[in-house]
């Protein structure tokens, strides 16, 4: 995530915005002096959101400091500071509310990622996440999910194309579909294709696809599919020579170590952004006035 891309500064000018609104009614009992605070976990968890708090308070005042005790993807313990900051009162108080409503929240998906991908050590399967995010936040939601250990999918419409059910059964079919989108992209352009039957996996392998996706499927099914799949994509007769990846959703993540050993590349689950808790955190101000 490049915090410098003018769509970044956009979407954080929104939230100051959103909460300031047309200016805090405290400010009038603040002299601005130079006073220093820190923030604490009230809960174990792995941290997300350091680098883009420091932005977000940048933005609202230049002459605010900010002192990263940890980074984006440590592991942090409850009672741990997390960071330092130093600048004028009215500009701490300001950026509170927002800054912590933001790590609280990414902290809460990086930690639930965590734990998935450590259930999945040592089998070579990556987790991944979903389009299932929150308007207006994916990118920061798919930037947590990374600080846990997990990877991205694609981040819009317009990183891979994906031929789900309703385009199987609103156009014709999966093998056409694979032929026009490969016809009107560029060749970097990923086709994956969401199969909820053996059938329709089988198709896309041997239509070109270059993931098969496959939904809601039973564990010795997945098993027993995939060696087929991947015979087929060995024989493919592509010109640009496929790598087929094969991924699994629709399963609940409490049962993800089952899958294991399934032979699949990925998993892809909502469930960190969706589900997760957040993580609990607090700004406390120091007596001293500088840290």
């Amino acid at each position: 995530m490049d915090l410098r891309s003018p769509a970044i500064s956009q979407i954080i000018n929104l939230w100051i915005s959103e909460d300031i609104g047309r200016g805090d009614l405290t400010k009038v009992i603040f002299d601005n002096q130079t006073v220093s605070a820190y923030w604490v976990t009230k809960n174990d968890g792995v941290f997300c959101g350091g680098l883009i708090i420091k932005k977000l308070f940048k933005t609202i005042d230049p002459l605010v400091h900010i002192e990263l005790l940890k980074n984006d993807g440590d592991e942090i313990k409850k009672g741990e500071k997390l960071l330092n900051l130093q600048g004028p009162n009215s500009s701490l108080v300001t950026g509170e509310r927002t800054s912590l409503n933001l790590a609280m929240h990414l902290s809460g998906i990086s930690t639930a990622t965590s734990l998935l991908v450590k259930k999945l050590k040592g089998s070579g399967i990556l987790l991944c996440d979903t389009r299932k995010t929150s308007p207006g936040l994916r990118v920061f939601e798919k930037y947590a999910i990374r600080c846990g250990g997990g990877v991205n999918h694609r981040l819009g419409l317009d990183d891979a194309a994906m031929i789900k059910e309703n385009h199987i059964a609103w156009t014709e079919g999966i093998g056409p579909s694979i032929k026009k989108i490969r016809m009107s992209s560029p060749w970097t352009s990923r086709i994956i294709v969401e199969a909820e039957t053996a059938s329709q996996a089988i198709e896309a392998a041997e239509k070109g696809a270059d993931g098969i996706l496959l939904d809601e499927m039973d564990l010795n099914e997945i098993k027993s599919l995939v060696p087929k799949l991947r015979e087929i994509a060995n024989k493919s007769d592509q010109r640009i020579t496929r790598n087929l990846v094969i991924e699994i959703s629709g399963i609940d993540p409490k049962n993800v170590e089952d899958y294991k050993f399934s032979g699949v590349d990925l998993i892809s689950t909502s469930a960190p952004i969706t589900k997760s808790s957040w993580i609990d955190m607090s700004m406390r101000f120091d007596k001293k006035e500088s840290y």
